[in-house]
């Protein structure tokens, strides 16, 4: 095709974009985002762009960057919306443009089978927990003598939670890097290979942030020469970068490493020591930190400890015994690349045992709190903001390194285990969804180092580009930051300070849908106040005649995973004692895919969940035509961080509720409610069961945030427009 199109062309009736699409419309606003991004790219700027649901930004960030030439990063904030994108979006993209592109999808290496470890599972196969595990062996050995690329995504005979995954493939503590026999047929470094060749490398939000930390031994950088940086779901990223610039230990990394080196010991070392013996005194000092708080879940910061509190002792002890395994493994270390691993490894928990609780390091605010969950603790050390760092290292100006030893990177698996045993706690902090280091520590200035794209023009646009223009050395490129939930009334003043964007030019456009007579907001009446033990109940009843009269088809999200399961209870209670035909299906029952395919093919199910089901989920038609939310989505009031962050705003004079936890709830809100119309013939209601929506006085700017849906506080109306669907 003729690049030399504009975009007003390109996206026309008779461009090929219509030619390749059925049911192909032209929007206003997506020609208007595709051609603020070419600006981006061709001034290497920042841009900030918040696209409502039916805009086509996908389409409008794809389009300009594969025309505009340049390698181009596009990040997503889950992988299964990276799969989307690399398998489905981006080839009908790249065919309907004709252009000549080499694309790579790139994933955290525990998403690609190792043959290493496959050979050791195979040759323990008599250690496996059940049949189940040894048939799934089975399936895994065939699929990999078949499998070009390792990705276990593609090994349909096996499911994606099942417990055989964790032997056949590698973390960053336990790959052997290039002293691993099996380095030149790596499907990881195969894969990270693909990245530096190709155009476009998609990755997600997590392996991002772990590759601006990356030191891997061996493996070659894999953002070089990027022009164009594109994040997708772009809201996610405070959060993310949070996790990832700051540092963390767990009782189940401590485990993970007994059970690593006793199995390695005794089979490579038995002479070496008495492994059970070296190890017990570990064990029991790992549980102990356990023991140090009562049985319930629960969060709290440093300095809330005291002085006399148990968890100091049972520190100190746990680094004595640490510290004894460490030199039992350096003695060993010389005999085989895993014993040497384990070393690696036990050092750097060393390392991070001894940073938690240490005097703040001076160039970042940063909290030391502790996570109790059922069965372990986590020790945080999280920065208190990421704007500055952040800043540092999109413009390349950052010549302080992230404070991090060696082999410590944080990887995407370790982020996505940290969410997940965050949403044990009983307010979920808003989760789903997933290296050995040489002595190098690349900041992402070098890890994507380029020279300047000699077909740009030269004018560049805000303080960012100006303040690279004056570096010499650092890259031109563009970064764009897109979703659908970025601004509050098209203000994105609390996106843009998180990360230190205040250089980026920011853009708003509405959904084209039609939301007044496609969508009804309902709030109910005379419900309890969100804090009373009964408000789940009163949920419930209140959803009941709506969910009767829309024949199911409902979900039901909650802020809580206590809610999901008190919600679950009294609705199959209520379905159970009025012969209600409507399944009910409850989030971690199953795995998100298989529930969302259980809920489509039921076409009368009642479908309950937390954050997991807020953002990231596509049904679309008559399958889900109502939304129920229980409450705001504020924060949860026990997160230590963000006390914190809430003091530190106080006393700079600022606003905490307003300034930032509001935000942060219309952020979350309007993810929710984008569940609900995702065509133009979707039709549904979204009850919100909160009434402060209406009787606060920020109530008023929360629902001025959701699109402009018709609104109702009474039953009948609803009741009517559901029997009409």
């Amino acid at each position: 095709m003729n690049t030399d199109m504009d975009l007003p062309t390109l996206f026309s009736e008779s461009g090929p974009l219509a030619r390749a699409f059925d049911g192909y419309r032209v929007r206003t606003e997506q020609i208007e985002m595709a051609q603020a991004i070419q600006e981006a790219i061709r001034q290497a700027s920042t841009v900030v762009l918040e696209a409502g649901t039916g805009v086509g930004k996908t389409a409008a960030y794809l389009v300009p960057a594969l025309l505009e030439g340049g390698k181009v990063i596009v990040s997503t904030g889950t992988k299964a919306l990276q799969d989307q994108l690399y398998h489905r979006d981006l080839p009908a993209v790249r065919d309907a443009l004709a252009v000549p592109i080499k694309t790579a999808l790139l994933k955290g290496r525990s998403n690609y089978l190792c043959w290493h470890h496959l050979d050791r599972a195979n040759q323990d196969a008599t250690l496996l927990a059940s049949k189940q595990e040894v048939r799934d062996l089975s399936a895994i050995n065939r699929f990999i003598h078949l499998s070009p690329t390792g990705d276990k995504a593609e090994c349909t005979q096996v499911p994606e939670h099942a417990t055989i995954w964790a032997r056949v493939t590698s973390t960053r503590e336990n790959c052997l890097g290039s002293e691993c026999k099996h380095y030149n047929d790596c499907f990881v470094i195969k894969a990270r290979r693909e990245a530096q060749d190709a155009d476009v490398v998609v990755v997600n939000h997590h392996l991002f942030f772990a590759d601006l930390m990356l030191r891997e031994e061996g493996v070659p950088e894999l953002l070089p020469n990027a022009q164009t940086i594109v994040f997708d779901e772009a809201h996610q990223l405070p959060d993310t970068a949070t996790l990832f610039f700051g540092d963390s230990i767990s009782t189940a990394q401590l485990l993970d490493l007994l059970r690593d080196t006793l199995a390695t010991g005794q089979a490579q070392a038995r002479d070496g020591a008495n492994w059970n013996d070296v190890l017990s005194p570990l064990e029991r000092c790992t549980r102990d930190l356990r023991l140090c708080f009562g049985p319930q879940m629960q969060r709290m910061a440093f300095a809330q400890l005291g002085d006399d509190h148990p968890l100091h002792a049972a520190l100190l002890n746990l680094r004595e015994t640490l510290m004894h395994v460490r030199e039992v493994l350096d003695s060993q270390a010389e005999r085989s690349p895993d014993l040497a691993q384990l070393h690696r490894r036990s050092d750097a928990l060393m390392q991070r045992l001894c940073a938690w609780g240490a005097p703040e390091r001076s160039s970042e605010p940063e909290l030391c709190w502790v996570d109790v969950g059922t069965h372990g603790v986590q020790l945080h050390r999280t920065p208190i903001s990421v704007a500055d760092v952040f800043r540092r290292q999109r413009l390349g100006l950052g010549q302080d390194k992230i404070e991090m030893a060696p082999d410590e990177e944080p990887d995407e698996d370790d982020v996505e285990g940290a969410l997940a045993r965050n949403a044990e706690l009983e307010e979920l902090p808003w989760d789903d969804d997933g290296p050995a280091g040489d002595d190098e520590e690349d900041d992402l200035q070098s890890l994507m180092a380029g020279a300047d794209n000699a077909g740009a023009p030269t004018t560049n646009s805000g303080k960012a580009n100006q303040a690279a223009g004056s570096v010499p050395g650092v890259p031109r490129r563009a970064w764009i930051f897109t979703s659908a939930t970025l601004a509050v009334r098209k203000d994105f003043g609390h996106f843009t300070h998180a990360l230190g964007l205040d250089d980026a030019a920011c853009h708003s456009w509405s959904s084209p849908y039609d939301y007044a007579n496609q969508a009804m907001l309902y709030v109910p009446q005379a419900m309890p106040q969100p804090s009373d033990p009964g408000h789940t109940d009163a949920v419930i009843d209140a959803a009941l005649p709506l969910i009767r009269a829309n024949r199911g088809r409902a979900f039901v999200l909650c802020t809580s995973l206590r809610a999901v399961a008190k919600a679950t209870e009294r609705l199959k209670k209520l379905f159970g004692e009025s012969g209600d035909p409507f399944p009910v299906l409850q989030q971690g029952d199953a795995p998100r895919p298989t529930l969302l395919e259980d809920f489509r093919r039921a076409g009368n199910a009642v479908l309950v969940g937390s954050h997991s089901f807020w953002e990231g989920i596509d049904v679309k038609g008559d399958a889900l035509t109502l939304v129920v939310i229980d409450k705001l989505p504020f924060a949860p009031p026990d997160d230590p961080v963000l006390a914190k962050r809430l003091e530190l705003l106080s006393q700079q004079g600022g606003n905490p509720f307003m300034e930032h936890q509001v935000p942060q709830a219309i952020i979350a809100l309007k993810q929710g409610a984008g569940r609900l119309i995702r065509g133009e013939t979707d039709r549904g209601v979204l009850m919100i069961c909160d009434t402060r929506l209406i009787d606060k006085p920020y109530g008023r700017r929360i629902w001025q945030s959701l699109p402009p849906m018709k609104r109702t506080r009474v039953e009948n109306e609803v009741v009517a427009f559901l029997e009409t669907l």
